[in-house]
């Protein structure tokens, strides 16, 4: 069982940078896939970022790549999501997500835990 928590969102202007942190508890991540999703209103869940907890290999959705960077802290059990130069297009509910590690990471059904989610709001 993994329990996790998120945190950081808001409202930013175009162009500026959030931080978002999933706070874990629970179940050692040694061999877990830490997830970023988003949904936007009106439209379907889709991959943002991943993590592998041991190895710390890293995976990008093709929109945030080069503006998005997920990292963890083994020390806090925690996972970040630092986004830069977001734009009203990044506006959604994210959430993270854990999965067991088998090398897959883009598709939600793989993951098991999940968060509740927090708002992220580009204004232009």
């Amino acid at each position: 069982q993994v329990q996790l928590v998120e945190s950081g969102g808001g409202l930013v202007q175009a162009g500026g940078s959030l931080r978002l942190s999933c706070a874990a508890s629970g179940d050692a991540l040694n061999s877990y896939m830490m997830g970023w999703f988003r949904r936007a209103p009106g439209k379907e869940r889709e991959f943002v970022a991943a993590i592998s907890w041991s190895e710390s290999y890293t995976y990008y959705a093709d929109s945030v790549e080069g503006r998005f960077t997920v990292s963890r802290d083994a020390a806090e059990n925690t996972v970040y999501l630092q986004m830069n130069a977001l734009k009203p297009e990044d506006t959604a509910v994210y959430r993270c997500a854990a999965a067991q590690d088998t090398g897959y990471y883009d598709d939600s059904d793989l993951y098991g835990y999940w968060g509740q989610g927090t708002q992220v709001t580009v204004s232009s």
